[in-house]
Protein backbone atom coordinates (compact mmCIF):
# COMPACT_ATOMS: atom_id res chain seq x y z
CA UNK A 1 0.00 0.00 0.00
CA UNK A 2 3.12 2.53 0.74
CA UNK A 3 4.37 1.94 -2.69
CA UNK A 4 0.50 2.98 -4.57
CA UNK A 5 0.68 5.88 -2.07
CA UNK A 6 3.64 7.00 -2.98
CA UNK A 7 3.15 6.35 -6.49
CA UNK A 8 -0.01 8.30 -6.59
CA UNK A 9 1.95 11.21 -5.11
CA UNK A 10 3.66 11.18 -7.84
CA UNK A 11 1.44 11.37 -10.54
CA UNK A 12 -0.05 14.90 -8.85
CA UNK A 13 1.54 17.60 -9.59
CA UNK A 14 1.46 21.04 -7.58
CA UNK A 15 1.15 24.36 -9.70
CA UNK A 16 4.96 25.07 -10.17
CA UNK A 17 6.08 21.34 -11.24
CA UNK A 18 2.12 21.57 -13.45
CA UNK A 19 3.24 24.68 -15.16
CA UNK A 20 6.80 23.71 -16.44
CA UNK A 21 5.20 20.38 -17.68
CA UNK A 22 3.23 21.98 -20.03
CA UNK A 23 5.67 24.77 -20.78
CA UNK A 24 3.42 27.42 -19.79
CA UNK A 25 2.97 30.20 -16.90
CA UNK A 26 1.19 29.36 -13.40
CA UNK A 27 -0.73 32.12 -13.48
CA UNK A 28 -1.98 30.70 -17.19
CA UNK A 29 -2.41 26.94 -15.70
CA UNK A 30 -4.67 28.66 -12.82
CA UNK A 31 -6.92 30.38 -15.50
CA UNK A 32 -7.41 26.96 -17.22
CA UNK A 33 -8.28 25.23 -13.67
CA UNK A 34 -10.79 28.23 -13.24
CA UNK A 35 -12.48 27.39 -16.98
CA UNK A 36 -12.80 23.73 -16.57
CA UNK A 37 -9.79 23.03 -19.21
CA UNK A 38 -7.94 21.05 -16.89
CA UNK A 39 -9.26 19.27 -13.61
CA UNK A 40 -7.52 19.89 -10.08
CA UNK A 41 -8.57 19.26 -6.95
CA UNK A 42 -7.36 21.35 -3.51
CA UNK A 43 -5.58 20.06 -0.42
CA UNK A 44 -7.12 20.46 2.81
CA UNK A 45 -4.46 23.26 2.59
CA UNK A 46 -5.58 25.23 -0.24
CA UNK A 47 -3.06 24.50 -2.59
CA UNK A 48 -3.80 23.14 -6.51
CA UNK A 49 -2.96 19.48 -7.84
CA UNK A 50 -3.03 18.37 -11.54
CA UNK A 51 -2.66 15.56 -12.55
CA UNK A 52 0.11 14.43 -14.57
CA UNK A 53 -2.12 12.36 -17.09
CA UNK A 54 -4.47 15.54 -17.99
CA UNK A 55 -1.19 17.62 -18.26
CA UNK A 56 0.20 15.27 -21.19
CA UNK A 57 -3.21 15.04 -22.83
CA UNK A 58 -2.42 19.10 -23.05
CA UNK A 59 0.72 18.36 -25.13
CA UNK A 60 1.26 17.53 -28.63
CA UNK A 61 0.72 13.71 -29.91
CA UNK A 62 3.51 12.15 -31.59
CA UNK A 63 1.15 11.25 -34.70
CA UNK A 64 0.09 12.21 -38.25
CA UNK A 65 -3.23 13.11 -37.44
CA UNK A 66 -5.73 12.87 -34.65
CA UNK A 67 -7.82 9.38 -34.93
CA UNK A 68 -11.05 8.85 -37.04
CA UNK A 69 -14.39 10.02 -35.67
CA UNK A 70 -15.38 5.99 -35.77
CA UNK A 71 -12.13 5.02 -33.47
CA UNK A 72 -13.33 8.21 -30.93
CA UNK A 73 -16.80 6.74 -30.71
CA UNK A 74 -18.73 9.81 -32.78
CA UNK A 75 -21.62 8.75 -34.74
CA UNK A 76 -23.77 10.94 -36.65
CA UNK A 77 -26.47 9.67 -34.65
CA UNK A 78 -24.97 10.93 -31.58
CA UNK A 79 -24.51 14.57 -32.65
CA UNK A 80 -27.52 14.60 -34.24
CA UNK A 81 -29.17 13.87 -30.72
CA UNK A 82 -27.16 16.26 -28.80
CA UNK A 83 -27.99 18.90 -31.69
CA UNK A 84 -32.14 17.87 -31.09
CA UNK A 85 -31.57 18.03 -27.41
CA UNK A 86 -30.56 21.83 -27.80
CA UNK A 87 -32.76 22.96 -29.80
CA UNK A 88 -35.29 21.49 -27.80
CA UNK A 89 -34.11 23.63 -24.82
CA UNK A 90 -34.47 26.65 -27.17
CA UNK A 91 -37.49 25.74 -28.67
CA UNK A 92 -39.64 28.17 -26.38
CA UNK A 93 -37.57 31.53 -27.67
CA UNK A 94 -38.36 30.72 -30.92
CA UNK A 95 -41.97 31.28 -32.05
CA UNK A 96 -42.01 29.61 -36.00
CA UNK A 97 -40.51 26.47 -34.71
CA UNK A 98 -44.26 26.00 -32.09
CA UNK A 99 -45.43 26.42 -35.39
CA UNK A 100 -44.25 23.62 -37.53
CA UNK A 101 -46.53 20.37 -37.71
CA UNK A 102 -44.90 16.65 -36.89
CA UNK A 103 -43.92 15.90 -40.33
CA UNK A 104 -42.59 19.30 -41.22
CA UNK A 105 -40.54 18.39 -38.20
CA UNK A 106 -39.09 14.91 -39.10
CA UNK A 107 -38.24 16.96 -42.54
CA UNK A 108 -35.69 19.29 -40.43
CA UNK A 109 -34.62 16.24 -37.78
CA UNK A 110 -33.23 14.45 -41.30
CA UNK A 111 -32.09 17.00 -42.89
CA UNK A 112 -29.69 17.65 -39.75
CA UNK A 113 -29.08 14.16 -39.80
CA UNK A 114 -27.91 13.83 -42.91
CA UNK A 115 -25.63 17.23 -42.19
CA UNK A 116 -24.18 15.56 -39.25
CA UNK A 117 -23.08 12.62 -41.46
CA UNK A 118 -21.63 14.79 -44.41
CA UNK A 119 -20.07 16.88 -41.52
CA UNK A 120 -18.43 14.03 -39.56
CA UNK A 121 -17.32 12.84 -43.00
CA UNK A 122 -15.68 15.68 -44.10
CA UNK A 123 -13.80 16.35 -41.21
CA UNK A 124 -12.18 13.14 -40.61
CA UNK A 125 -10.52 12.89 -44.43
CA UNK A 126 -7.02 14.30 -45.28
CA UNK A 127 -7.27 14.47 -49.20
CA UNK A 128 -8.43 18.02 -50.22
CA UNK A 129 -10.43 16.13 -53.03
CA UNK A 130 -12.02 13.98 -51.18
CA UNK A 131 -12.52 16.85 -48.73
CA UNK A 132 -13.87 19.18 -51.58
CA UNK A 133 -16.25 16.40 -52.41
CA UNK A 134 -17.67 15.80 -48.99
CA UNK A 135 -18.08 19.51 -48.27
CA UNK A 136 -20.08 19.52 -52.03
CA UNK A 137 -22.68 17.17 -50.12
CA UNK A 138 -22.86 18.89 -47.01
CA UNK A 139 -23.77 21.99 -48.93
CA UNK A 140 -25.85 20.29 -51.03
CA UNK A 141 -28.08 19.32 -47.82
CA UNK A 142 -27.92 22.87 -46.21
CA UNK A 143 -29.06 24.64 -49.82
CA UNK A 144 -31.75 21.64 -49.60
CA UNK A 145 -32.42 22.93 -46.27
CA UNK A 146 -32.65 26.73 -47.29
CA UNK A 147 -35.39 25.53 -49.80
CA UNK A 148 -37.29 23.57 -47.88
CA UNK A 149 -37.65 26.02 -45.19
CA UNK A 150 -38.63 29.35 -48.26
CA UNK A 151 -41.14 26.45 -49.09
CA UNK A 152 -42.37 26.28 -45.73
CA UNK A 153 -42.49 30.02 -45.52
CA UNK A 154 -40.34 30.43 -43.63
CA UNK A 155 -38.52 34.17 -43.70
CA UNK A 156 -34.63 34.13 -44.62
CA UNK A 157 -33.97 35.26 -41.34
CA UNK A 158 -36.24 32.37 -39.98
CA UNK A 159 -34.35 29.86 -41.78
CA UNK A 160 -30.85 31.28 -40.95
CA UNK A 161 -31.77 31.07 -37.03
CA UNK A 162 -32.81 27.73 -38.44
CA UNK A 163 -29.50 26.21 -39.01
CA UNK A 164 -27.63 28.33 -36.47
CA UNK A 165 -29.79 26.38 -34.14
CA UNK A 166 -27.73 22.88 -35.79
CA UNK A 167 -24.76 25.20 -35.82
CA UNK A 168 -24.13 26.17 -32.40
CA UNK A 169 -24.79 22.47 -30.43
CA UNK A 170 -22.65 20.61 -33.58
CA UNK A 171 -19.23 22.62 -32.39
CA UNK A 172 -20.36 22.27 -29.09
CA UNK A 173 -20.18 18.29 -29.62
CA UNK A 174 -16.92 18.63 -31.18
CA UNK A 175 -15.36 20.65 -28.02
CA UNK A 176 -16.39 17.81 -26.25
CA UNK A 177 -15.23 15.09 -28.30
CA UNK A 178 -12.41 16.94 -27.86
CA UNK A 179 -12.01 16.69 -23.92
CA UNK A 180 -13.58 13.44 -23.81
CA UNK A 181 -11.12 11.58 -25.69
CA UNK A 182 -8.24 13.47 -24.58
CA UNK A 183 -7.07 15.27 -28.16
CA UNK A 184 -3.81 17.51 -27.72
CA UNK A 185 -4.53 21.32 -28.16
CA UNK A 186 -3.36 21.22 -31.86
CA UNK A 187 -5.73 18.60 -32.56
CA UNK A 188 -8.70 20.01 -31.07
CA UNK A 189 -7.84 23.35 -31.68
CA UNK A 190 -7.66 22.46 -35.94
CA UNK A 191 -10.69 20.59 -35.49
CA UNK A 192 -12.82 23.60 -34.36
CA UNK A 193 -11.47 26.12 -36.40
CA UNK A 194 -12.04 23.68 -39.40
CA UNK A 195 -15.71 22.62 -38.14
CA UNK A 196 -16.07 26.45 -38.07
CA UNK A 197 -14.68 27.15 -41.69
CA UNK A 198 -17.47 24.59 -42.66
CA UNK A 199 -20.19 25.90 -41.26
CA UNK A 200 -19.64 29.72 -42.62
CA UNK A 201 -19.33 27.34 -45.96
CA UNK A 202 -22.89 25.97 -45.16
CA UNK A 203 -24.40 29.28 -43.77
CA UNK A 204 -23.39 30.47 -47.35
CA UNK A 205 -25.52 27.92 -48.98
CA UNK A 206 -28.32 27.52 -46.86
CA UNK A 207 -29.18 31.38 -48.10
CA UNK A 208 -28.79 30.68 -51.69
CA UNK A 209 -30.70 27.75 -51.31
CA UNK A 210 -33.68 29.87 -49.51
CA UNK A 211 -33.47 32.36 -52.05
CA UNK A 212 -33.65 29.81 -54.40
CA UNK A 213 -36.95 28.58 -53.44
CA UNK A 214 -38.16 31.94 -52.53
CA UNK A 215 -37.36 32.96 -56.32
CA UNK A 216 -38.64 29.24 -57.37
CA UNK A 217 -42.46 30.27 -55.40
CA UNK A 218 -42.67 33.72 -57.15
CA UNK A 219 -42.34 32.39 -60.49
CA UNK A 220 -45.02 29.77 -59.85
CA UNK A 221 -47.57 32.03 -58.47
CA UNK A 222 -47.02 34.54 -61.48
CA UNK A 223 -47.67 30.99 -63.47
CA UNK A 224 -51.05 30.15 -61.53
CA UNK A 225 -51.97 34.04 -61.90
CA UNK A 226 -51.27 34.48 -65.44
Amino acid sequence: MTGRRRSDEHDWLGLTEASSVVGVSPATLRRWSDTGRIKTFTTPGGHRRFSRAALERLLPRDRERRPTFAVLGVTPERVARACRRQVRRSTADVPWLLSLDDRQRELFREHGRRLAASLLRYLDVDRPQEQEKQLKEASAEAAEYGREAAALGLSLSQSVEGFLRFRSPFIAEMAAVARRRGLDTAEATELLQTAEQAMDHLLVATMTGHGAGSAGDGLESERTAG
